[in-house]
């Protein structure tokens, strides 16, 4: 689980990134006692595991999975730093600021309620556990959520305007949180290809509709509005229709019309609590780790918005932006290795795992270091160009933040090595601690050095986290080491 000095657009977008989650669904119960999925639903009464019946299915190749989820992918993380580059061109740095600040707000809170019930509905094999069911919990928790958000700007007494913002970019960052389950049946029935079409339709419409509202009307505000009805539109037209959830590939008007009438029901809502309860005891792991992953790069946000401003954390905003370009080759060389890792690891294959692990780190270092030196050489255009002139006078901030990312990328590398060694629940010991000392830095920093504070926080927390998982990667390895010895 790595984090980039970034916010994250959303807490399960990335859909090659669930792979590193669902393969890692047998760990937490391994290591918390938790019974898995499956196995938790045994029990059940049958109320609760009726299943409706599994429409046919016309499997796609995996190239053809694998080219929509990549372009899916790059196209909805394009959209969203374009949304960054329209408030800093079209607006100015106060409006990047309320956007970042809400999306600070919004994105840890949400982390933890999803739950990442996403990885636990593709892994219910058996389809012991209905999907009405994840629904019904998923809006519970996401309703609970918006709450807190809606709560949390009026505590902090933000201004009126930014109060609006955090309202409703959090509204749209749930409706983002409701679409992910949507997209975790279609995944379930291997249909990659609707879940890249919904991701590039909200993008693309989310994108077009804030800029032409931002560009006529000079509000965030209004922008913010429009872009969630854009997710809306794509959530409500697309993501929940019956043609897009239950149909197979290329169904015939036949077979279409059988599947609609059979399954009128199987996309509404259900509440039961005693199914419910175990969905939570089997998921709540998962939701702590990506709230913690999400804390680590939001915490200096909330330190420069309380010392410095809005202004000031709009051009700390957009230039962290830059920085999470590389978290995304990093991410996803982790996700491409992470069976072969684990393959290695649980077949006592140490040479392997390291000569996999050493690859990968390499790159990761070969990576980090070239951003260094684009934002040593390049920094002052490139924020010029991508934003405005008084981006550009911040290119120290630029090239302070690319050094703590250089350093994410490795521990992004070296948390996926630990995770597909199943040392799961070791992890938030870790990020607890690295949340923390972005905290306590940022507390010291920020209100001294200003937005280089901030920066010198990424460092620390980055700093921190690489050695967790320096520690943690040493206790995999001793682990299997023991095993293979104890074995021979």
């Amino acid at each position: 689980m790595s984090s980039s000095p970034d916010f994250p657009t959303h807490s399960e977008t990335n859909l090659a990134g669930q792979a590193a989650v669902i393969e890692s669904q047998q760990a937490i119960g391994d290591e918390t006692g938790m019974s898995s999925p499956a196995s938790a639903t045994k029990d059940f009464t049958s109320a609760t595991a009726t299943s409706h019946s599994k429409p046919a299915s016309h499997g796609a190749s995996l190239r053809w999975n694998f080219s929509w989820t990549f372009v899916g992918n790059i196209i909805y993380s394009a959209c969203q730093w374009a949304i960054l580059v329209v408030l800093a061109k079209v607006g100015n740095p106060e409006m990047v600021g309320q956007y970042g600040l809400a999306m600070a707000i919004a994105t840890p809170i949400l982390a933890l309620s999803s739950l990442q019930l996403r990885a636990v509905l593709t892994t219910d094999v058996k389809e012991k556990i209905p999907f009405g069911e994840y629904l019904g919990f998923r809006l519970s928790t996401t309703g609970l959520s918006l709450l807190i958000i809606a709560v949390i700007p009026f505590v902090m007494r933000y201004r009126w305007d930014s109060t609006l913002v955090v309202l409703i970019i959090g509204l749209g960052q749930a409706i983002e949180t409701l679409a992910d389950l949507y997209w975790g049946r279609m995944q379930f029935y291997d249909h990659m290809d609707r879940i890249a079409k919904s991701m590039i339709a909200r993008g693309v419409l989310g994108l077009g509709a804030l800029a032409a509202t931002v560009y006529l009307t000079k509000s965030v505000v209004w922008g913010a509005v429009a872009l969630v009805l854009g997710r809306a539109v794509v959530l409500v037209g697309y993501d929940m229709s019956k043609r897009a959830q239950l149909l197979p590939r290329h169904a015939d008007s036949a077979e279409a019309t059988a599947i609609l009438s059979k399954n009128k029901k199987a996309l509404l809502p259900l509440w039961n609590w005693a199914t419910q309860s175990e969905l939570f005891r089997t998921s709540i792991v998962l939701g702590v780790i990506a709230m913690l992953v999400s804390l680590m790069p939001n915490m200096p946000r909330y330190f420069i918005q309380g010392s410095l401003g809005e202004r000031s954390l709009g051009i700390f905003t957009a230039t962290a932006f830059l920085v999470s370009s590389g978290s995304l080759i990093v991410n996803a060389m982790g996700q491409s290795a992470f069976v072969r890792l684990a393959k290695h690891y649980g077949t006592g294959d140490v040479a392997g795992f390291n000569s996999l692990l050493f690859k990968l780190l390499g790159i990761a270092a070969a990576l980090g270091l070239a951003g260094i030196g684009v934002a040593v050489f390049f920094g002052h255009l490139l924020l010029t160009l991508l934003y405005r002139p008084e981006y550009a006078e911040h290119t120290d901030v630029l090239i302070a933040m690319m050094v703590g990312g250089a350093m994410t990328y490795v521990s992004g590398i070296m948390a996926s090595a630990v995770t597909s060694a199943r040392c799961f629940v070791r992890q938030i010991p870790v990020l607890a601690v690295a949340v923390g000392s972005a905290a306590l830095a940022s507390y010291l920093l920020v209100p001294r050095y200003g937005l280089l504070g901030g920066a010198f926080a990424v460092i620390i927390t980055s700093t921190v986290l690489t050695a967790g998982e320096v520690v943690l990667l040493w206790y995999v390895l001793s682990n299997v080491n023991s095993v293979a010895a104890a074995e021979s």
